[in-house]
């Protein structure tokens, strides 16, 4: 199996800062969570880690990233962009925060592929904003994987939240090990936005088995 390498990832000529109006609305001070994704397509598993994130760390905002295209994932499985935005915007009206919830196709727009490249630019957008990188165990699993990993850990503090069946595979993966010294107890959660990174918590709550992955087959099982 092949890993991208996990030294620095190369800073990509992307837009300047503020060269394109994100529609974000997003002020400094704030505490803005950033939870990327395909959302093929999103569902309540996916409106229960962004709630649980918003409700634990203490959040202002929690900003859905809907990728254009995950560089890991096969793109004939991917439905168009606008039924994911359409689907997460579904998704998101289910959390009880739901207004602070933001469906973005900001990384379309900017023309970002990899996730390191978005986050070093909302960052350069947005200064005095407190970001927090939010996801599922089930990504933390294979999170050594993605392009500029480490850089990300460095970047900003991540907060993840369990999903069932990766917990053990999780709390075991390259990414939690490589970085155990940085790891904040689940208690001291709502400092996390504060914290310099890399900093990094461990989020559990009762367990949503939603997944896009069963939703797509039994869409299409339905179609048959």
């Amino acid at each position: 199996m092949s890993f991208f390498h996990a030294g620095p990832a190369p800073r990509a000529f992307g837009p300047r800062p503020g060269a394109l109006r994100d529609g974000l609305g997003l002020a400094p001070g704030m505490a803005v969570g950033l939870f990327g994704g395909s959302f093929n397509p999103a569902h309540d598993g996916h409106a229960h880690v962004a709630e649980t994130a918003m409700r634990r760390l203490g959040l202002d905002r929690v900003v859905w990233l809907v990728s254009p295209q995950n560089p890991l994932k096969d793109a004939r499985e991917s439905a168009p962009l606008a039924e994911r935005m359409a689907s997460a915007k579904q998704a998101a009206r289910l959390a009880a925060s739901g207004p602070a919830m933001i469906i973005s196709d900001v990384e379309t727009r900017m023309g970002t592929r990899w996730t390191i490249d978005t986050l070093r630019t909302l960052v350069a957008r947005h200064p005095g904003v407190r970001f927090v990188w939010l996801m599922g165990s089930d990504n933390l699993a294979s999170f050594h994987r993605w392009r500029g990993w480490t850089d990300i850990m460095r970047l900003m503090p991540v907060a993840v939240v369990a999903r069932p069946g990766s917990l053990l595979d999780s709390r075991t993966a390259p990414a939690a090990a490589r970085f155990a010294g940085a790891r904040v107890s689940a208690d001291k959660a709502k400092l996390l936005p504060d914290l310099e990174a890399p900093a990094w918590t461990y989020l559990t709550a009762p367990l949503n088995p939603r997944s896009s992955t069963a939703l797509r087959q039994t869409t299409r099982k339905g179609a048959t």
